[in-house]
């Protein structure tokens, strides 16, 4: 298998396991992904997902020779450039908290998939390249939209129009990944907050994180009658009731994520 996935206390891992690449995905690979985030969309007991590489690299990207795109007689390039791009659309869109654990290289679209996720958890010996245009491309897996959001336009420019190698210090000055930690203490640190997250209240976190991944396309006014729908739904659900109970107790709530 190209992915290995595990589940323990409600955190979703899947590993990219293909070494002999440094962890570059193949259609096999996106088409496991995808059907993984579907499988965590239908299930309650699924709150919160990890991804990261086998062997001390995180994903270099596209397979390219993999992907049948200009050799298909039957489906044109755009068609299967949609069907790639689907993972990236439904890994941002996803209803539970996302971490990348990015150990080693994190290039080009193994750099997207990271931006994709909620939280970027790096090792100090991390690096990361908007490798792209070394290789004649343009951006992709939604770097286009992410990188300006994340780090500004001036930056993320520099970044895509470059293709530098940036080291794990720079990219968490920059902003580009959340936090950095000791490789040592990579497995540790991610699994303590992946366990965090999943014993959160999820709806109420599916929530915030698709008002702010909508913000950017609204106003204030939007942003405050959106949030307002979404409040009254968490105070129908059982998690906001039971939070509300247990500060009344004095206690600290357990979430069913419901």
């Amino acid at each position: 298998m190209s992915v290995d996935i595990s589940r323990d206390g409600g955190v979703v891992t899947a590993v990219i396991n293909r070494p002999e690449v440094k962890n570059a995905f193949d259609l096999d690979t996106l088409l496991t992904l995808r059907a993984l985030l579907a499988e965590i969309e239908d299930s309650p007991s699924d709150r919160c997902l990890v991804i990261s590489g086998a062997n001390g690299e995180f994903c270099t990207g596209a397979d390219i020779s993999s992907f049948p795109m200009g050799r298909d007689s039957e489906r044109s390039q755009i068609s299967w450039m949609r069907e790639v791009h689907e993972f990236a659309r439904a890994l941002h869109r996803l209803n539970v908290p996302t971490i990348a654990k990015v150990d080693g290289l994190a290039v080009g679209a193994g750099l997207s998939i990271a931006l994709n996720c909620d939280i970027v958890v790096a090792s100090e010996r991390s690096r990361f390249s908007m490798i792209f245009a070394k290789r004649g491309l343009s951006v992709d897996f939604g770097a286009s939209w992410l990188l300006p959001r994340i780090v500004g336009l001036a930056k993320a420019k520099e970044l895509a129009l470059t293709a530098d190698m940036v080291d794990a210090p720079t990219a968490l000055s920059i902003g580009l990944i959340a936090r950095m930690v000791d490789g040592e203490q990579l497995d540790a640190h991610v699994d303590e907050l992946a366990h965090a997250l999943a014993q959160g209240p999820t709806l109420a976190l599916s929530m915030s994180k698709r008002l702010m991944n909508e913000s950017f396309g609204s106003s204030l006014e939007q942003s405050l009658e959106a949030e307002s729908y979404a409040q009254v739904s968490n105070f129908a659900s059982r998690d906001t009731n039971e939070a509300i109970k247990a500060f009344r107790e004095k206690r600290a709530p357990i979430f069913e994520g419901r």
